[in-house]
C-alpha cells in the first residue's frame, strides 16, 4: 500500500480541513501514479464538504495537474517524467452505450467520481486530489499539452471540460451567438472558449461592474440583468445561454432570451427548480445541464486550449491555506480561481 499526504474534510459544519495520511492502492497494471503539484479549487468542493450529497471525510480535488511516478506494467501511453492532467472521473464500466460513445461521464452503470466515488474493484471510497500523490487508471490521465502553464491548467480539468462539452453539443462557432450568465470560474472559461469558437459572447451581469474584465476575456457585450430596458430588448437575442451562477435564481428572464431553438444550459446550481413548460414552449426551446465531460471531450478541449492558448485566470496559494482558499470561495472574493500548490506537502 502507497501513502501520501492530503487534506481531509473532518467537520462538514465548516471549511477547516485537517492534514491526514491518505493510503493509496499498489499500482494495478493499467495504473499510474501521479504526484500533484496544482489542484483547483472548485466550488462543488465546497458545496460537498458541506453535505449536499451525503458523504463525510472528503479528501476533495479533482482539477489536478502533475507528472507521471511510476507506471503499471501493462502501461503503454504514459512514462515516468511526463506531465498529466486528472479532472473529474476516474473510472466508468466501459462497455454502456454511454461509454463506447466517449460519454464516460453519463456511464449508465456510474462513473467513478476522483473523490467520494466508489472504486470498481475493491469498493473502496476514492479520494480527490487535494493529496501530493494520486493513483488511477492510465486511460482517465490525460497529456498536459507543451505550453500549458500547470497551474492555470488544472481548472480545465473541471471548470474548463463543464462549459466546452456543452458549447460543442451546441454547435457553437463563428455567427453563433452565446450570452455567460455569472462571471466566476466556469464563466471565464466560458466566454475565452466561446469567442475562441467564433462565437458573438455577450456576458450576463447584475451590474456593470465587471464590463471592462468581460472585454478583456473575449466578450463583445455585458447586459445588465437588473435593467429592465436591456433585458426586454434582449428578448430572442441568444442562441445558447451557459448559466453557471452558483445561487439560487429565477432561469425565466433567461429563457426569454432566448431564439428560436435556443438552448439555456443550466451548470452553476443544476438542483434548481425548473420553470414552466409553457416557458420552453415559446420557441421551441431546451432547458439543459451538462456532467463535465467524457474523455474525448476532454482531450479535444485540453488540444483547443494549447492551440488558441487558453487556460484560467488563476491565483495559486500554499495547499495549507485551503481554508482561506475555501473561504474566500464562499464569499465570492475570487478572480477567478484558486488553485492550490502541493508542493507544501513535501514538508
Amino acid at each position: 500500500m502507497r501513502t501520501t499526504t492530503g487534506w481531509q474534510s473532518l467537520d462538514p459544519a465548516g471549511n477547516t480541513l485537517t492534514r491526514v495520511t491518505i493510503e493509496r492502492r499498489d499500482l494495478r497494471p493499467d495504473d499510474i501514479a501521479v504526484r500533484i503539484d496544482y489542484c483547483g479549487v472548485c466550488h462543488s468542493d465546497l458545496h460537498r464538504i458541506h453535505g449536499m450529497l451525503g458523504e463525510k471525510n472528503l479528501v476533495p480535488g479533482h482539477e489536478a495537474t502533475g507528472v507521471v511516478v511510476a507506471v503499471g506494467q501493462a502501461v503503454t501511453g504514459f512514462a515516468v517524467g511526463e506531465r498529466v492532467a486528472i479532472g473529474t472521473i476516474i473510472d466508468s464500466c466501459g462497455a454502456c452505450a454511454m461509454c463506447q460513445a466517449g460519454q464516460e461521464n453519463y456511464c449508465y452503470h456510474r462513473a467513478t467520481t476522483t473523490y467520494g466515488g466508489t472504486d470498481r474493484v475493491d469498493g473502496t471510497v476514492t479520494k480527490g486530489a487535494y493529496s501530493r500523490e494520486y493513483v488511477l487508471r492510465a486511460t482517465f490521465a490525460f497529456h498536459l499539452p507543451d505550453g500549458l502553464d500547470p497551474a492555470a491548467a488544472a481548472p480545465l480539468m473541471c471548470a474548463g471540460a463543464s462549459v466546452w462539452e456543452p458549447l460543442r453539443a451546441a454547435g457553437i462557432g463563428p455567427g453563433s451567438r452565446v450570452a455567460v450568465a455569472g462571471l466566476g470560474g466556469l464563466g471565464h472559461l466560458a466566454v475565452k472558449l466561446a469567442a475562441a469558437l467564433g462565437a458573438e459572447v455577450t456576458v450576463l451581469s447584475r451590474s456593470a461592474d465587471k464590463e471592462a474584465d468581460a472585454r478583456e476575456l473575449g466578450a463583445s457585450d455585458l447586459l445588465v440583468t437588473t435593467d429592465d430596458t436591456q433585458v426586454a430588448a434582449a428578448r430572442g437575442r441568444f442562441d445558447l445561454i451557459l448559466d453557471v451562477i452558483p445561487a439560487e435564481h429565477d432561469l425565466s428572464p433567461l429563457i426569454a432570451m432566448l431564439d428560436l431553438d435556443g438552448t439555456l444550459c443550466v451548470l452553476g446550481n443544476p438542483l434548481l427548480t425548473g420553470p414552466r413548460l409553457l416557458e420552453l414552449a415559446t420557441g421551441r426551446k431546451k432547458l439543459t445541464s451538462s456532467g463535465t465531460a467524457g474523455l474525448r471531450q476532454t482531450a479535444d478541449m485540453l488540444e483547443f486550449c494549447a492551440a488558441h492558448g487558453i487556460t484560467a485566470d488563476v491565483e495559486t496559494l500554499p495547499s495549507s491555506e485551503v481554508e482561506t482558499a475555501l473561504n474566500r470561495l464562499a464569499g465570492g472574493d475570487v478572480r477567478y480561481r484558486l488553485v492550490l500548490d502541493m508542493s507544501d506537502l513535501d514538508t
